[in-house]
């Protein structure tokens, strides 16, 4: 029979003890999250629906009919909110039909401001504009994620501005307006507002009421019904401002507008006075498929989704069933970054691919050229 050293059996307890120590830690850690979870449980059921330890929530204090179809809602987030800059936006999460969905929307509030609001323009058709109109009313909780976005103003800037609109894209403006009253440096503005009709002006009021207050802003509505200015362009943009050229610019809002009017600093070779964020998509370039699509597998899903090569990787996944988070749809939030394994993928608005494997890759402006594997 063969017979242990001391220090083989010295080193059979140290290891005992070291697994046992690894065990003990293992449940005190388990323990500690238990706890945590059951205080934010409780804190929430009894205290405040918004608090959590570690997820961003806020409670909806009131809800503001703007016009007819815009809704500014006024939140009070939990202690996690982390502030923002004039001119982001913040994802907002909502449950519909058992389905979690994230879109973004510009904060219309001011840094500072005793709450947060985000104003919503409800869409035709739009699923989370329309739930958020028909459905959240004060006292409900909705998750958010932290502010983003890098169409903001410089708070140090001195220089005369000019900030135009169109329709809801005067949200992130009116931010940076409203900033600049409470720092009191509103010097030399001029705010455009394009809209189709006066019903369809969102802040009018204030916009008006700051007019009156600072003679160093002045606002302009371009409405698209008025037979005297019809739709904004650029001729109209420059009768509206002749010292255009001289401005610092900041432009938001439809794709057909920003289209519209961006030749106006382009072709006088004042691209670099111009700040643009778009409320749609860039249009996606006709870029020739360089190899055929193959199948896109769903590494944590267990599951193998097909893919055509045509739709983007976000709305082939959804179309077979899946349910990966998203928000803005047109690759500015990153809220559908995920990481793709192996294989090829296109960047349908720029053409760019990205051969390497372990790469970030956003779902919603992405679509398959190879089998892929994803990181879902």
């Amino acid at each position: 029979m063969s017979t242990l050293s001391s220090s083989a059996l010295r080193h059979a307890a140290g290891g005992a003890r070291t697994g046992a120590s690894a065990v003990l830690s293992a449940r005190r850690f388990a323990g500690r999250l238990v706890r945590a979870r059951q205080v934010d449980f409780w804190m929430r059921e009894l205290v405040d629906p918004a608090w959590s330890l570690d997820t961003l929530r806020a409670r909806v204090v009131d809800v503001v009919p703007e016009t007819h179809d815009v809704r500014t809602f006024v939140l009070a987030p939990n202690r996690l909110w982390p502030g923002h800059h004039p001119g982001q936006f913040v994802p907002v999460s909502v449950e519909i039909d058992g389905a979690r969905v994230t879109r973004c929307y510009s904060i219309s509030s001011a840094p500072g401001d005793a709450r947060v609001t985000i104003t919503v323009k409800r869409v035709p058709g739009g699923r989370v504009s329309t739930w958020m109109h028909e459905r959240v009313r004060p006292g409900d909780v909705l998750t958010l994620g932290r502010p983003a976005g890098d169409f903001v103003l410089n708070p140090s800037v001195r220089r005369k501005l000019l900030f135009v609109g169109g329709g809801s894209g005067v949200t992130p403006l009116v931010s940076m307006l409203r900033d600049l009253d409470r720092r009191d440096a509103v010097h030399d503005v001029v705010f455009v507002h394009a809209a189709r009709s006066a019903r369809d002006v969102i802040f009018a009021r204030e916009l008006d009421a700051l007019a009156k207050e600072h003679p160093g802003l002045r606002v302009v509505y371009a409405l698209d019904d008025d037979p005297r200015a019809g739709r904004l362009d650029s001729d109209a943009l420059r009768r509206a401002v002749p010292d255009l050229a001289s401005r610092d610019a900041m432009m938001c809002g439809p794709l057909g507008m920003m289209s519209a009017l961006t030749p106006t600093w382009t072709e006088a070779g004042l691209a670099h006075r111009l700040k643009t964020e778009r409320f749609v998509g860039a249009p996606r370039p006709l870029v020739p498929a360089r190899a055929p699509a193959g199948k896109v597998s769903l590494v944590l899903a267990g599951r193998t989704v097909e893919a055509d090569g045509g739709a983007t990787l976000l709305e082939q996944l959804e179309a077979a069933g899946e349910r990966p988070e998203s928000g803005c749809r047109m690759g500015i939030c990153n809220t559908c970054v995920c990481r793709k394994r192996a294989g090829v993928v296109e960047n349908v608005v720029t053409g760019e691919l990205s051969t390497e494997p372990d790469e970030d890759i956003r779902l919603c402006v992405s679509r398959a050229r190879t089998n892929l594997e994803l990181a879902l």
